[in-house]
């Protein structure tokens, strides 16, 4: 027998197999199902984010593949894979080239998707991709000499001490938090970490920035529509407020909210409900908020460039994150943490290490992180990062 009827074999033996298909474009979802012949697997197709997801709450304990076409119309790739595997860990996601619909698992040629799903369930193989993964703990504390380590974040100095203190204890509750402090001082990681270590963790954790969606499209992505709600509104969609629900809601930068928009924040925050543009019907959600912005929120609200009586709702628990400038106890710490995740084995020898520490760091860890990836490229071959490989 051929290597080819034997993998068939091996192949039949495991059926069915369940497939979601995952994609806005309905051309590409059913070309896919073409190809993924019936007989062998089960198929079903979603236009979104929010219809795979349904298609998986319906079947509680989902075993199977889902094809993702990154470009999803409702919510961030990132985001939904997050949802899937904190919720359904069984649930293997392969990512799809929007255009061809070939699989981006690194083939080094064009291989059909049906050869190279019975490939891999095979070979035992095919790649989980949690983003996010479930947190069985609700805080692991770390002693490293005297203080205190959040999983995932680097901190020794007291300033940060400080930080992961309150943020311990702020995390076991369902407490809005506003993160304040400049940019690039990791406002975003800091918000992951407390949704990682709370009681939320295994469920959504959905972003919005407040400054990265034009406004004309912000409340539609926050509330969601209705079909036929606006121009160019051809199906239903939940809002990403929606998507949170029984999770966390991260507002990034609400700095930048439009003040129309700003007055419906606060009566969901008030009331703890949605309600989809063009639709009649009041949704209730249970989520946890968590804003960040670098702005000087009192001083927009001098400037009536902010609403008093929001800021005031999203600040129950405040946290700001202190300027690089203000924590260089850490500055070694990180340096060498983004060197080891960007070439390990490679060394940060004390002369450029003084030159790092004489930087001001105006654009923060951030910027730290970038000279560090730059000086990872300059030292080519050589196994120490000297003074000469960076660049500021």
């Amino acid at each position: 027998m051929g290597t080819a009827a034997i993998e068939a074999e091996r192949f039949e033996d495991r059926l069915p197999i369940n497939v979601i298909v995952v994609s806005s474009n309905a051309q590409l979802r059913q070309e896919l199902q073409e190809k993924l012949v019936p007989e062998r697997w089960n198929v079903r197709q979603a236009g979104s984010g929010a219809g795979a997801l349904e298609l998986l709450r319906k079947h509680e304990g989902y075993e199977g593949v889902v094809l993702l076409d990154p470009a999803l119309p409702d919510l961030e790739p990132d985001g939904f894979r997050a949802i899937v595997g904190n919720r359904f860990p069984d649930a293997q996601i392969l990512l799809l080239n929007s255009q061809t619909g070939q699989l981006l698992i690194g083939a080094t040629s064009p291989t059909p998707v049906s050869a190279k799903l019975v490939e891999l369930v095979n070979n035992g193989r095919t790649p989980r991709m949690n983003f996010m993964p479930a947190v069985k703990e609700p805080l692991r504390v770390v002693p490293e000499h005297t203080g205190i380590k959040l999983r995932g974040m680097i901190g020794r100095s007291d300033s940060m001490q400080r930080t992961w203190g309150v943020t311990r204890m702020v995390a076991a509750r369902n407490t809005t938090v506003l993160i304040t402090g400049e940019s690039g001082t990791g406002k975003d990681l800091l918000a992951q970490e407390i949704h990682l270590i709370s009681t939320r963790r295994n469920q959504p954790f959905v972003v919005v920035n407040c400054s990265a969606i034009p406004e004309a499209l912000l409340e539609a992505e926050l509330f969601g529509y209705t079909k036929g709600s606006f121009t160019g509104a051809v199906q239903s969609r939940i809002g990403r407020i929606h998507a949170a629900h029984g999770g966390t809601l991260f507002l990034d930068e609400i700095g930048d909210m439009p003040l129309p928009l700003q007055s419906k924040i606060l009566r969901f925050l008030e009331q703890g409900e949605v309600q989809r543009l063009g639709g009649n019907d009041n949704l209730k959600v249970d989520v946890r908020v968590i804003a960040a912005t670098n702005a000087d929120l009192k001083k927009m609200i001098a400037n009536s460039q902010f609403r008093e009586d929001l800021y005031y709702r999203i600040a129950v628990f405040p946290i700001n994150l202190p300027p690089l400038r203000e924590r260089m106890d850490d500055m070694e710490e990180l340096a060498r943490s983004f060197v080891a995740k960007f070439l390990p084995g490679v060394s940060l020898s004390r002369e450029a290490m003084d030159i790092l520490a004489q930087h001001s760091w105006p654009g923060n860890i951030r910027e730290l992180r970038n000279a560090i990836e730059r000086a990872t490229i300059m030292v080519g071959t050589e196994p120490e990062i000297r003074a000469e490989h960076i660049i500021l």
